[in-house]
């Protein structure tokens, strides 16, 4: 059967929202487990299908893996496998992780080039070229990156910043050989867990600029990764606000982080909407007005790409017109004709949008392009009469854990609907 999920016009919500473990540092945090000398358990976890993916990577690589709710166990010590096989690699581009990891510790690995949302190149060239100045023979054969040679502590420079990039070389630098410096490095807080874990295990990792670290290696020894709580997701916690705010709702989450969210915070505030922040929960209430926003997505600390399909969603609610401006992504405005097709007037000129508003929106069948995208097409479709249905939700799950029960404990209508395939 063809599943997809239906979206009820549900104007007002109320309530709160309990936010998930971070999903973007429960990966690289499972992906550093392969370099540890003992089982890490990690809680927090979220019960997402990326998750899901990494853990079977990982268990395919030989490793032991207890995946429960809200925590997870990784055995590494058994670990003999340096293939990351395209069968699971291909539904996810975290799986790149595993890269200088597995390098690290056995001096060779087989790494099947990544998938996940097509949202534009994210290429994997800054890992290899990293990698191929700590030492490492790099070849790119059927389709697998193909890696050699014990890796040695060098300086590096990433010419665009990378999450995945400076997380996978962070970990390779963490097991190399002498000291490596490495500038540029993402500051999103999923990459500073990771930093922090690695610095809890002992190793000798300091941060000596605003983007710039240092990191003495081991030299192929393991490391003593400590049990660790992930952090809350930001992403998620901005998505169920967004939820409030195209609803005009007064809506909370709670366990989260505010200041990981401030760009976002920022945004909701120039909206017109109010915001009671107190220690680990976000309230926002309705605003009379919703004015019209000017976003330009950049690296953290900047406003964040993940959050502009939702910010989309809300604006075609805004009294005026909103300019939102990609830089990250050249295809990350696929979604732009679905909320064009419940009723928005958007345009694409180049790199930015012009979000005409308000427009009324009216149930339609859309389809899901990406992770964030999905969730936008939710939103719209909590204000859009009549019913929505939303195709491809497979994205949906890769990154919202249990995404219809804590929608539907806020007053939020929807189902999965299913039907014979076409």
């Amino acid at each position: 059967m063809y599943k997809y999920l239906k979206v009820y016009h549900s104007p007002k919500l109320a309530g709160e929202v309990p936010i998930s473990g971070a999903k973007n540092s429960a990966l690289p945090l499972m992906a550093v487990t392969i370099l540890s000398n003992r089982p890490v358990k990690l809680t927090n976890l979220p019960g997402v299908a990326d998750v899901k993916t990494m853990g079977r990577l990982l268990e395919n690589l030989g490793a032991g893996v207890e995946i429960g709710e809200g925590y997870g166990i990784f055995d590494t010590s058994s670990l003999t496998g340096t293939t990351a096989v395209y069968e699971i690699v291909k539904t996810m581009r975290a799986s790149i992780l595993v890269l200088g990891p597995l390098l690290g510790r056995f001096g060779n690995c087989r790494v099947s080039l990544p998938g996940g949302c097509a949202i534009g190149a994210r290429p994997v060239n800054l890992h290899i070229k990293a990698l191929q100045q700590m030492g490492a023979d790099i070849k790119i054969e059927q389709g697998y990156i193909c890696a050699e040679g014990r890796l040695k502590g060098a300086e590096l420079f990433f010419d665009q910043i990378t999450v995945t990039g400076s997380e996978n070389i962070i970990m390779a630098a963490a097991m190399a050989k002498g000291k490596s410096r490495i500038l540029n490095v993402a500051q999103e807080p999923e990459v500073l867990q990771l930093c922090n874990t690695l610095k809890e295990a002992g190793v000798d990792i300091q941060r000596v600029g605003e983007r710039e670290w240092e990191i003495v290696g081991t030299d192929g020894e393991l490391i003593p990764i400590p049990d660790t709580h992930i952090i809350p997701d930001r992403i998620e916690a901005g998505t169920y606000l967004a939820a409030g705010a195209i609803t005009n709702s007064q809506l909370s989450v709670v366990d989260v982080i505010p200041g990981d969210l401030e760009p976002v915070l920022a945004k909701f505030r120039e909206m017109g909407y109010r915001l009671e922040v107190e220690k680990d929960k976000i309230t926002i209430y309705p605003a009379q007005t919703i004015q019209p926003v000017q976003i330009v997505t950049a690296p953290h600390p900047e406003f964040p790409t993940d959050m502009q399909a939702q910010f989309m969603a809300i604006a075609t609610q805004a009294d005026g017109v909103s300019l939102i401006e990609e830089r990250l992504f050249e295809n990350r405005f696929m979604h732009v004709q679905e909320l064009n097709r419940l009723g928005a007037n958007i345009v694409i000129r180049g790199k930015v949008a012009s979000v005409y508003g308000p427009t009324p929106l009216v149930g339609a069948d859309v389809m899901a392009t990406d992770l964030r995208a999905s969730s936008a097409l939710v939103l719209a479709g909590l204000i859009a009469k009549g019913e929505t249905r939303v195709h491809r939700i497979y994205h949906l799950f890769r990154g919202y854990e249990k995404l219809i029960e804590k929608f539907r404990n806020i007053g939020a209508k929807m189902e999965i609907g299913e039907e014979p395939r076409p």
